[in-house]
């Protein structure tokens, strides 16, 4: 299916590609090493994704986020991670047209030595998905609600033509050779139809359970960052475990009971 240039790299994604239909992957989002480790035991695919923008830098919208930002950050991921395939965005105004497309990604696997990229679109990044798996770089696709270009977070996929768009769309990206599509808060119905009809992979976000897989940002998840949106799910509140290590800390401190002997030199 796809020429890639390493035979690990080949069979990790195999083995994502034979989960259709059968068995759910699992996808999180890490910007550092130190959640990379922790949830490359767990995951099938690592996603650096470009929501760092807003999670990370308080950025209104991705469009801020630069191709050095996501390269020095997936730069942290790759040293965590040792099983799942390592995906990285390019960010916005990073593949304008197939040759920036592929200078671009080139740079992003030469210096991050992740395993694919991703693209959000379909009709307008067709040639440049063709493009790049030409030249031997796996690539994800990302339909539905598009962060970069998205002037709503409204769902996607209600009305009829909506539906036709994004289900063609999905077909002509697999066409094109991705090996796997986000489907990010398409209609339920849709996203169905979508993961029937193509033989590669969906990976859902607020696309309900019929996708092949789920992805949510792990700071969300985690309770870590405090957003509200339909489709995460927090599973546990981080931010108050760390509230109660720091006040522990200072209290510590002010009462003079650290550091002890044990933490000095």
């Amino acid at each position: 299916m796809l020429e890639l240039g390493s035979l690990k790299m080949k069979s990790v994604l195999n083995k994502i590609l034979k989960k259709k239909n059968k068995s759910k992957i699992i996808c999180l989002t890490a910007y550092s090493k130190n959640i990379a480790q922790i949830i490359d035991k767990h995951c099938d695919i690592v996603l650096v994704g470009d929501s760092l923008g807003s999670v990370l830098y308080n950025y209104k919208s991705t469009k801020k986020v630069t191709l050095d930002i996501m390269i020095e950050h997936s730069k942290s991921v790759r040293m965590g991670i040792k099983k799942s395939l390592m995906v990285v965005d390019m960010p916005y105004n990073t593949y304008r047209n197939s040759s920036e497309g592929l200078k671009n990604a080139k740079k992003i696997m030469r210096i991050t030595k992740c395993d694919a990229v991703k693209l959000e679109g379909g009709t307008k990044i067709f040639n440049t998905v063709k493009t790049l798996i030409k030249n031997k770089i796996p690539v994800m696709g990302h339909l539905g609600v598009l962060p970069q270009s998205a002037k709503n977070f409204k769902s996607k996929g209600k009305k009829k033509s909506e539906k036709k768009k994004i289900l063609k769309e999905a077909k002509l990206l697999e066409q094109a050779g991705v090996f796997s599509i986000v489907l990010e808060c398409v209609e339920t119905q849709l996203a169905k139809n979508i993961t029937r009809e193509i033989k590669i992979p969906t990976i859902g976000i607020g696309a309900s359970l019929y996708c092949d897989g789920q992805v949510l940002v792990t700071d969300d998840l985690i309770g870590l960052n405090q957003i509200k949106v339909r489709f995460v799910k927090k599973y546990e509140n981080i931010t108050k475990k760390i509230r109660s290590a720091i006040i522990n800390f200072k209290n510590e401190v002010k009462k003079k009971k650290f550091p002890q002997k044990k933490h000095s030199y």
